[in-house]
């Protein structure tokens, strides 16, 4: 038998194999792809829950809870008429808010919403409204504005409108605006609708185009940075693929775990999943590409290539997606719900991630062969211009004078870092926090004008009857309260006697009236002498309402970093020791990447303070910003470094850094391009936190890649030659040339 023949027979069997592969994961993209569709149907963007139950604001809110069925069950939305104000266009006024409840759902352009089938049907906006409500409407002190308040119901709110595509509050406050805007235009007013119900409707406006904007635009940064790397019109498609089967895959786990409870979707999880998939995905995919095109000249048949380059990169590739596994998953030890729902997710299209390309690409490139690769089609014998390229003079120039670049490197990222602490992540305000002025943003910066900032959402404390005397006479001492009243025990009719206070089990609420916006700076750091003055009085008292929310969130966020990130850099340190089998190679690359972080922290300060003019960043900020460059930063590191020992074998450490660098600058170069690429999608979004994250992410993933991994990583390793691998026998490496 020739050897031709041979050669084709032993052939059959690992390529059989190979379509079997994919036509088994075809199958299940058939199953996923449809609940990926549906992801956003599962998601769950209520703020209320994001506390641990033993905050002291959410045992306020259980504690209020006991005042009315519907104490905890309501949001606000305020609109404000801006505008003349007369004794008749206060009784208008009022007219027009009373009547609201009976006027139909309908569309910003005023038509009628619609059910599954397209029909025009007609829902009273009132069903959405809690049952005996307040609503009512009142004007401002300085006579320049009325302002309107309707209580809508979160739990029904939340569900979705007839038509199944929409949240119901999304379709309440688009009524309400298109309502409101015929008043104000036949009144002579200017309208805006916000409050926490018209902030949130336009998060879930903003939301609303993960599914299609940000999905398509990673997709094609994606493609097209893969058609540059490759230079070719065909091989692109196969990595790319793999990463969309591997969100697909993904989503619809995530899918099911969240229709059944298990887990906990919103919008900011849905996104980051998105771009950290498609990201992480195409990077793997990249290296094992790099490392079979490499294979590819050393072997004649493309089956022991593949085999050879699946064994060359298997374990880096699972250290690496280990280490963001474990990373995302210490969040589950997070205070904040939201923050520990994103461990899962994230940790789920992680080892999608790996599964896909390790399974699927491989069976895809061995079945179209070499010339998938056209027009550079790796040839068997040929030469691979990687070992003379600009990466080979790279790593030429690192190896001669290594202390000149680790220490010209170690400066650059230390200057960096030095701005670090001008970084503001205390929190932002809802003003603060898009990064377009939508309609509820403006509507809150003109009630600002016209009413205390506190307005419609105040600080409740809530204590025993007796008490309440002393109480009251504190808070009104305090310079930063507007208005203190406790609350009556019906609603307050204008020009009638007040109604008697409400006393449910011995126990009142106080309503204070902040004079800053609820969710400000000022505001929140009212809350801890309120806290006080009020724990002098009674250990009892409770302090709670939106601005003790967001006080405990902060508070939760710094404990949740003060926590997490040493867990985590203490599991990618043992990650790396193990992987690497040595210690003094492991803290090596963790101080590397971890320098790298704070550097990536001081160049986020100088841009979002002087470049886009950001008033902060969210407290979570650092957190999530060291969780995704520690943990994927660190990536590039473990592919450069499980090379680097692979060679060290063979030719020494030193040649053995030489020759790593060389063979996979490319490639790790173009995943950090592709990473921090998906990343910056992230801005699409009109969100000031998915912005910053992503520029934080893209900005570190390209500087570890450009810097610490290129120049910085193999300096050092030069510097310290086989001593890195310590305690490992390759520290006594006898093919050392110094």
């Amino acid at each position: 038998m020739s050897t031709e023949k041979s050669s084709k027979i032993r052939g059959r069997k690992p390529l059989w194999l190979a379509i079997v592969v994919v036509i088994v994961w075809l199958s299940i993209s058939g199953f996923t792809g449809p609940l990926f569709g549906k992801l956003s149907t599962v998601q769950e963007n209520n703020n209320s829950s994001f506390l641990p139950p033993d905050s002291e604001a959410t045992r306020a809110a259980d504690a209020i809870a006991k005042f009315s069925d519907s104490a905890n069950d309501q949001i606000p939305a305020l609109v404000l008429f801006a505008g003349t104000v007369t004794p008749e266009k206060i009784v208008s006024s009022q007219a027009f808010t009373q009547s609201l409840a009976a006027k139909s759902l309908v569309h910003p352009d005023g038509k009628l919403i619609t059910d599954k089938n397209g029909n025009e049907i007609s829902i009273p906006i009132g069903n959405y409204f809690i049952e005996n409500g307040d609503i009512r409407a009142f004007p401002a002190p300085d006579g320049e504005a009325i302002l309107a308040s309707f209580p809508i119901s979160v739990q029904i709110a939340t569900e979705l409108l007839p038509d199944g595509k929409e949240p119901a509050l999304l379709g309440v406050v688009d009524s309400i605006r298109f309502y409101a805007g015929e008043y104000a235009d036949a009144n002579g007013f200017k309208t805006h609708t916000t409050g926490f119900a018209g902030i949130l409707a336009d998060l879930f406006g903003a939301f609303g185009s993960i599914d299609s904007t940000l999905l398509l635009t990673t997709g094609s940064v994606v493609a097209l940075i893969l058609i540059v790397v490759y230079r070719s019109p065909i091989l692109w498609i196969l990595p790319l693929m793999s990463a969309g089967l591997a969100l697909t895959l993904s989503g619809g786990v995530i899918y099911i775990l969240a229709k059944n409870n298990l887990i906990t979707l919103d919008g900011q999880s849905q996104g980051i999943l998105s771009v950290l998939v498609l990201g992480a995905a195409t990077d793997y995919a990249l290296l094992l590409i790099a490392r079979y095109r490499e294979e590819l000249h050393l072997h004649e048949s493309r089956f022991d290539a593949m085999k050879i380059a699946w064994r060359g990169v298997v374990e880096p590739i699972i250290a690496s997606g280990s280490t963001v596994t474990l990373g995302l998953l210490v969040l589950l030890l997070s205070e904040l719900n939201n923050n520990r729902s994103l461990g899962p997710i994230g940790a789920i299209g992680i080892v999608c991630s790996m599964i896909t390309v390790l399974t699927l690409l491989p069976a895809l490139l061995v079945i179209f062969g070499r010339w998938i690769f056209w027009p550079k089609v790796a040839r068997f014998g040929g030469a691979d211009e990687k070992l003379t390229g600009s990466w080979a003079k790279v790593a030429a120039a690192t190896a001669r004078k290594p202390r000149k670049y680790w220490i010209g490197a170690t400066a650059i990222l230390i200057l960096l870092a030095g701005f670090s602490s001008t970084l503001n992540a205390t929190g932002l305000s809802t003003i603060d926090s898009f990064t377009k002025r939508t309609d509820s943003i403006i509507g809150q910066e003109e009630l600002l004008k016209h009413f205390p900032g506190g307005q419609g959402q105040p600080t409740q404390i809530i204590l025993k009857q007796e008490l309440m005397q002393e109480a009251v006479a504190t808070l009104r001492a305090n310079p930063g309260i507007d208005s203190v009243l406790p609350m009556p025990e019906g609603q307050i009719v204008q020009g009638a006697s007040m109604p008697p206070v409400k006393v449910v089990n011995g126990y009142v609420i106080i309503n204070a009236t902040l004079k800053f916006a609820p969710d400000s700076e000022e505001a929140i750091a009212l809350i801890p002498g309120i806290r006080a003055d009020m724990e002098s009085i009674d250990a009892t008292i409770l302090v709670g309402g939106f601005t003790s929310v967001n006080y405990d969130v902060n508070k939760a966020s710094e404990r949740d970093r003060n926590l997490i990130i040493p867990i985590v850099l203490l599991l990618i340190a043992i990650i790396l020791g193990f992987l690497l089998r040595s210690i003094y190679a492991a803290f090596l690359l963790l101080g590397t990447v971890v320098i790298s972080f704070i550097a990536t922290l001081g160049a986020c300060a100088i841009v979002f303070n002087h470049i886009f003019h950001f008033k902060g960043a969210d407290p979570s900020f650092p957190l999530f910003a060291f969780i995704f460059l520690v943990a994927l930063g660190i990536d590039y590191n473990i592919f450069l470094m499980t090379r680097v020992r692979e060679e060290s074998q063979k030719m020494g450490t030193r040649a053995g850094m030489t020759k790593a660098l060389t063979v996979t600058g490319g490639v790790i170069t173009s995943a950090g391009i592709v990473l921090a690429a998906t990343f910056a999608v992230l801005g699409i979004l009109p969100l000031v936190f998915l912005a910053e994250l992503g520029f934080a992410v893209a900005f570190g993933v390209l500087l570890d890649t450009m810097l610490v991994r290129s120049i910085l990583v193999p300096a050092l390793v030069h510097e310290i030659g086989p001593k890195v691998w310590w305690p490992s026998k390759l520290q006594h490496d006898g093919k050392e040339l110094r």
